[in-house]
């Protein structure tokens, strides 16, 4: 009840001024993390139960045995952005757990061209400048069981740094509540991402700003909003592993993920856009796993007005090997390149191996 109580004081605070609601905002905590989650289309807020359970339920982290950490890196927008992730888990003791992650999406050594012309009107190449901008996302998890049998949750406080050069950055904070249920070997999960939306403040240098005010004629005539907020998302997910006696295994998995808007996700309604996503996972002796899945189930109007459902297929392999494990995916992530696909490779780590 403590938790909630503080939920609704912050919720309460954030109402309390004029914000802009921004429907895309923070994005980059959107893209996902670990290629094994990648390769079954991120169907896993049920069954996540490592280390990256920080980032896709935290509630999983209470399946931690001992600690472990994660890293991925990914390239973006055709190797214009690079996208980094590392986490760190650890059990408390037999009832809760924690852990800390941090992401970091950044575009670097962009041109500047906002000097390009001099006073007298000439082009002066030596004007150009470089600068970089990055998002930086640091999450703290915390798990714990609850006394009723099956069940656990999970809390997220995460702390938004974005800065775009020397032109503007901002700070933010949000949190998510996450919670798990195990019965008769079926899972089920709930992920609430950004439950109370989460805040940005933006500082804007008007020093840089006044350099492009007039630049165009009716274009950037005032500073931009300074404050904006991330809505609310919900994933709800349900798995299930099926054991065979030829020391196989099957994971199969699914997700409703849910907008408070209208999108352009196949179920949209003014309240409320589902997308659902399926994963599978066949395992070999836990050491040999091939992933299958499929999401992002979209309404798609084509050039000549005519609608399809498009979707995203994804596949990936994993190793697994005394406490070490190497995942690959290919999943679209972004990358415009002749390849519709881009290859994310991560690796984790059982720290116990090491003592």
């Amino acid at each position: 009840m403590k938790i909630f109580f503080c939920f609704s004081i912050i919720l309460l605070i954030q109402t309390s001024y004029s914000q802009s609601i921004r429907k895309y905002s923070n994005e980059f905590m959107n893209i996902g993390v670990d290629a094994a989650a990648l390769g079954m289309s991120n169907a896993v807020v049920a069954n996540t139960s490592d280390v990256n359970s920080g980032y896709w339920n935290p509630a999983g982290l209470l399946n931690l045995e001992d600690s472990q950490v994660s890293f991925m890196h990914a390239s973006y927008f055709a190797n214009i952005a690079q996208y980094d992730y590392v986490a760190y888990g650890k059990p408390i003791d037999d009832r809760s757990a924690w852990g800390i992650s941090m992401i970091r999406f950044g575009v670097d050594d962009i041109l500047n061209t906002t000097e390009l012309i001099d006073s007298q009107g000439n082009i002066d190449y030596n004007r150009i400048s470089k600068f970089s901008t990055a998002d930086y996302g640091l999450t703290l998890s915390y798990g714990r069981k609850l006394q009723v049998p099956g069940f656990q949750y999970g809390v997220n406080a995460k702390v938004i740094r974005r800065v775009i050069g020397k032109f503007a950055s901002s700070w933010g904070f949000g949190f998510d509540f996450g919670l798990q249920f195990e019965k008769n070997d079926w899972k089920f999960g709930l992920m609430l991402r950004d439950i109370t939306t989460t805040y940005n403040v933006w500082s804007i240098n008007e020093t840089e700003y006044t350099k492009i005010k007039d630049a165009i004629p009716g274009q950037n005539q005032t500073l931009p909003e300074s404050t904006e907020i991330t809505p609310p998302k919900a994933q709800l997910g349900m798995s299930k592993k099926f054991e065979f006696h030829n020391e196989t295994s099957l994971l199969a998995s699914g997700n409703l993920n849910m907008q408070f808007a209208r999108t352009n996700d196949i179920f949209s309604t003014n309240y409320v856009s589902i997308n659902p996503a399926l994963g599978f996972e066949y395992g070999y002796t836990d050491l040999v796993f091939l992933r299958l899945g499929v999401g992002n189930f979209q309404n798609i109007t084509q050039i000549d007005n005519t609608k399809k459902i498009g979707f995203q297929p994804n596949i990936g392999l994993g190793f697994k090997y005394k406490g070490i494990q190497v995942d690959y995916a290919l999943t679209d992530l972004g990358n415009q390149s002749a390849a519709l696909y881009s290859n994310i490779f991560s690796l984790k780590i059982d720290l116990s191996i090491f003592r």
